[in-house]
């Protein structure tokens, strides 16, 4: 497309068009980073290949097979979407896929794209057969989504120029491409997006033994070795997300280091758990709090999810994604349609009793056996 006319849309639509020429090495949504930036840049924990990408074999599987599919017929991947809890790999994911496709990938989420126009220049950089990569895909507008959907199908959207009586309809091709989205909230995403995902997976929560691979491979590429007691203590406790587990492995090198140790040992994660104030099951403070607001102030529950944030001083957003789903699935918590309700565990864990039929006949079927 040409210059002018790109202008000549950004005029009517407020938005700089020529954007989109300019996704060249050095641009944010480009995958590679600035020339002269590799003094600076860390490490990359992130797997490039299926080969290197840790867990989620099935998944894993699925994809190889679909992506050889695709090459083979020298075609872009299906529309992809990625469902999960936060931290799990999705962004990950989506670079391995571009890069086993042998493509670029431009990367960007849902909240920032708020316009139609925003939309249009990203889709107009695009070459054939490179993915686009929004996270949060469930925060797009409608007005967003208006322009995706013939993308997706069809490879083309409409631009509405002038107003008025005069205004027409501009259809601007684009190269057939891939969109691969990311959400943590499967419910949130509009049912006429979804239908036009063809592939759709959903990440679970990582075994302890693959998170112990996870953290072994990172201490392997930050060069600090890291004893296998360590690393499944670390695993064990990283809440079945390798985000945390990485994150946890961080800190424990940091004691470690500053402590003149040569490698992570188990003596340091413990002297490291006990300074993060995590626990031998990985609740940090705010689980803890949220368990015993939930057991002391409200008798167990059940309460609301707002209620409850008010009351731990934390946004309900937060809670619902980051501390409540961890809870769930430890077994801490039972999401019912009154509220939550603290589950046996929950009690145990606190060294309280669980409730009797003579004070809370609503809990009680969560204790029978």
């Amino acid at each position: 497309m040409k210059k002018k006319d790109l202008r000549k849309i950004s005029e009517i639509d407020e938005v700089d068009f020529e954007l989109a020429e300019d996704f060249e090495e050095g641009s944010i949504l480009a995958r590679t980073p600035i020339p002269g930036d590799e003094e600076i840049l860390l490490p990359s924990l992130r797997p490039r290949k299926f080969s290197e990408f840790i867990g989620q074999s099935a998944i894993v599987e699925k994809l190889q097979v679909f992506i050889a599919a695709a090459c083979e017929r020298k075609e872009p991947l299906d529309h992809t979407l990625l469902l999960g809890p936060p931290g799990l790999g999705k962004t990950t994911l989506a670079n391995v896929i571009a890069a086993e496709m042998g493509v670029q990938i431009r990367i960007t989420s849902g909240p920032v794209l708020n316009r139609a126009g925003d939309v249009a220049a990203l889709l107009t950089g695009l070459r054939q057969g490179d993915v686009l990569f929004i996270d949060e895909i469930h925060r797009l507008s409608k007005n967003v989504e208006e322009v995706l959907y013939p993308a997706m199908e069809d490879y083309h959207f409409d631009v509405l120029i002038g107003k008025g009586p005069t205004a027409r309809s501009l259809r601007m091709k684009v190269q057939p491409f891939t969109l691969i989205g990311a959400t943590t909230r499967e419910g949130d995403v509009s049912a006429p997006l979804r239908t036009r995902f063809g592939v759709v997976s959903r990440i679970d929560y990582y075994a302890v033994d693959e998170l112990r691979v996870v953290i072994e491979s990172v201490a392997k590429k930050l060069q600090y070795p890291v004893t296998p007691e360590a690393a499944s203590e670390i695993a064990r406790r990283a809440r079945g997300t390798p985000r945390v587990a990485i994150r946890m492995f961080k800190r424990m090198r940091d004691v470690a280091q500053v402590n003149r140790q040569e490698a992570v040992d188990l003596v340091t994660v413990e002297r490291g758990m006990r300074m993060l104030q995590i626990d031998s099951i990985g609740l940090d403070y705010i689980d803890r709090k949220i368990l015993e607001i939930l057991l002391k102030r409200f008798d167990g529950g059940p309460v609301s999810l707002d209620t409850l944030a008010v009351s731990v001083g934390e946004e309900a957003d937060t809670i619902y994604d980051v501390y409540e789903s961890f809870l769930i699935q430890i077994g801490f918590i039972a999401r019912t349609s009154r509220g939550r309700i603290a589950t046996r565990a929950a009690y145990e864990y606190f060294g309280m009793k669980p409730p009797t039929p003579a004070n809370n006949q609503n809990q009680l079927r969560l204790f029978e056996n």
